[in-house]
């Protein structure tokens, strides 16, 4: 995109936390962003604070084929019949709990949102990008697509997904004129930990073999906070992506993220499995006999779209 377009840019997962933000970060760089979510009271507080710049809202659930179609169509309308030059798929929700324990529900709930309504999004929006040989498709992935963390396996192999989609799609788009980034953030003070911790509630059973590490899920949330990035942090990364002229591959915030993703790097797996493990206070893992099968817990509902 030239310097004196004005880009026009749909942010997903705008009611909170990274989205709200980088809504607000690309509308006072002087961008046309089109904020979606499914929470209309967040997004009327959005644009009410966005009072005086370039925003729209739009309702989009990214798991709903018509809402996806309904947003497509608004966009058309905004954008003047021009489409998006830039889509961020931020979208998305975590959860916490032992990998064994979780129910086929929520693992399908965590790909529907976080993979295939990413994917869904994305079909949508960057064939005009294609037709016109020039757009910015920017995916909200994590270090824990890079980094697997024990009881966040279901929510990493979402991240993992999502990375290795942006890789075939940077490839294959590249020579038709669209730019894919992806940006990993770490642990950012968002609403996202909180919707995480839900699970953990969901899922804490005394008869677990990871009972005790439940009982010091608050005390590792707590340590995991004095390490956390602001979403300020992330918007800035995600403005670079659409603005810049030659926009990274891969945006890594905060500091302490990068730090920590180039020593283990270094280390072999035997030895990050046991950093993890005393991290976690793994060791404190027994096997209890059950009382309640597994498979009669309730699934946990899904929270609603707050990125990482």
């Amino acid at each position: 995109m030239t310097q004196s377009q004005t880009p026009v840019v749909l942010i997903t997962g705008a009611t909170a936390g990274i989205g709200y933000e980088t809504a607000l970060e690309l509308a006072r760089r002087g961008a046309h962003v089109i904020a979606a979510g499914r929470r209309r009271e967040r997004l009327d507080a959005l644009k009410a604070e966005a009072h005086g710049l370039r925003l729209d809202v739009v309702e989009l659930d990214v798991t709903d084929a018509g809402s996806i179609e309904r947003a497509r169509d608004e966009v058309l309308r905004l954008s003047e019949g021009r489409g998006l030059d830039a889509l961020v798929n931020n979208a998305g929700y975590g959860m916490v709990a032992p990998t064994l324990e979780t129910t086929d529900a929520d693992l399908r709930r965590q790909y529907d949102t976080n993979v295939f309504g990413l994917m869904a999004v994305t079909r949508a929006f960057v064939p005009q990008m294609v037709e016109r040989g020039q757009g910015r498709l920017i995916n909200v992935s994590s270090i824990g697509g890079r980094l697997t963390l024990p009881f966040f396996g279901a929510y990493n192999s979402t991240k993992y997904a999502v990375e290795s989609l942006s890789d075939a799609l940077r490839r294959e788009l590249a020579p038709l004129g669209v730019r894919v980034s992806l940006i990993e953030p770490g642990p950012i003070k968002t609403e996202f930990a909180d919707h995480s911790m839900s699970y953990v509630e969901q899922y804490k059973d005394p008869t677990s073999p990871w009972a005790a590490v439940y009982e010091r899920a608050e005390q590792i949330r707590a340590q995991t906070d004095r390490f956390s990035g602001e979403p300020r942090d992330v918007a800035r990364a995600i403005a670079h992506a659409v603005f810049a002229r030659r926009p990274r591959v891969r945006y890594v915030m905060p500091l302490s993220s990068r730090l920590s993703l180039f020593m283990l790097s270094w280390l072999p797996t035997p030895a990050v499995d046991a950093l993890f493990g005393w991290m976690l206070g793994l060791g404190a893992a027994r096997a209890v006999p059950r009382t309640l099968p597994a498979s009669k817990r309730t699934a946990a509902s899904p929270p609603a779209h707050a990125h990482s």
